[in-house]
């Protein structure tokens, strides 16, 4: 696959993500996808675990946005370095960061993915009063 066609992928995963599409966003993925997200935490089969990510994410979010700083990609890999920002259901304004590692199939899609990020600074802005 080209960097520019495995940049397109990632593009189209984040605003898939951003979305709130389940459906758009997984078509990015193999079907024995694996998901380190956050890395630490045990992996998820992504075609088995993507209704309770996005469940969470619209039970959170009114609004996400996604920012990407710089794709770098080398072979049939790309490290990402990420931005969102949300508006929660409450209101309140988050904004949380990190990287991600993708890893890409020879049919195109996503095989795997590392997210480097922590998920308690995201749950801290959204508990501060």
């Amino acid at each position: 696959m080209s960097t520019d066609a495995i940049e397109a992928l990632i593009r189209t995963y984040f605003t898939k993500v951003a979305a709130m599409n389940p459906d758009g966003w997984l078509d990015h993925f193999a079907e024995d996808a694996i998901s380190h997200d956050p890395v630490g935490q045990p992996p998820t089969k992504v075609h088995e675990g993507f209704q309770d990510f996005f469940a969470q994410l619209q039970g959170m979010f009114k609004q996400l946005e996604s920012t990407i700083d710089h794709i770098f990609v080398a072979g049939n890999e790309a490290a990402v370095k990420w931005k969102m920002q949300g508006l929660s259901k409450s209101g309140k304004t988050v904004t949380f960061e990190g990287i991600t590692v993708f890893e890409v199939n020879k049919a195109g899609k996503i095989q795997s993915t590392r997210a480097y990020w922590n998920p308690a600074d995201m749950i801290a802005q959204l508990k501060q009063s």
